[in-house]
């Protein structure tokens, strides 16, 4: 294992398991401007990182006004702005399965894009930096959430939590292995499919387990004798 790698791959196993004691974030700024020079600048980001220079270069010499927090607010900018691009893309889903339509958004959330994929790779090295690390849990916070809503799924409570925690470690394993070996369509969605089933059959086995658990009856006191 590389060290980048190594770094990025602990440093989401960290922040996944940070999901379930953290509470939502809140939202980021949002403005055209911004989102324009974002593209500009994760279109060159997997070749030429993300820094303040290049962001200058690519989008106007007082760009760097719009991010003010530097390379670590980018980043955290530019993973919204991909939540934001997934849940339109979802919105005239017309697939009636919640598990299918949790799936459709993970893949369109982390597709198969050669660019895509390299600007993701120099970014979630920014975010695993220390000074990183907060930024990091609040972005996998976000696209959590933001997969769920585009799978219009409507629950509250302990099940939204229970949900997006769970959805959370799916999440964190399939952006690793995008990030390492996601360039194969197929393959992806195979990944995706096995683990959502892993999670369909834990659910199950729950259910039946809970389900089979009764209280047990104490016995009634013996009759003594007048």
């Amino acid at each position: 294992m590389s060290g980048w790698s190594g770094k990025v791959q602990q440093a989401v196993s960290l922040a996944v398991a940070g999901l379930a004691t953290s509470s939502m974030p809140a939202a980021i700024e949002r403005d055209p401007v911004r989102d324009t020079a974002l593209k500009k600048l994760a279109s060159v980001a997997g070749e030429r990182g993300w820094s303040l220079a290049v962001l200058r270069d690519v989008a106007g010499p007082e760009a760097d006004l719009l991010f003010p927090g530097g390379p670590v607010e980018m980043v955290e900018a530019w993973s919204d702005l991909c939540d934001r691009d997934m849940i339109a893309a979802m919105a005239d889903t017309e697939e009636p399965r919640l598990s299918q339509r949790v799936k459709q958004a993970l893949l369109l959330r982390l597709p198969v894009d050669p660019a895509m994929r390299s600007g993701a790779k120099t970014g979630f090295g920014v975010l695993a930096a220390p000074c990183g690390r907060g930024a990091l849990r609040r972005s996998l916070m976000r696209t959590v959430n933001a997969i769920w809503q585009a799978a219009q799924d409507d629950s509250s409570g302990m099940t939204y939590m229970t949900k997006r925690i769970t959805l959370g470690t799916v999440y964190g394993a399939t952006l690793l292995y995008w990030l390492s070996c996601g360039q194969n369509e197929a393959d992806l969605a195979a990944f995706v499919e096995r683990r959502l089933a892993g999670v369909l059959r834990l659910g199950r086995l729950k259910a039946r387990l809970t389900g089979g658990l009764q209280p047990v009856r104490q016995p009634e006191p013996y009759a003594t004798s007048a």
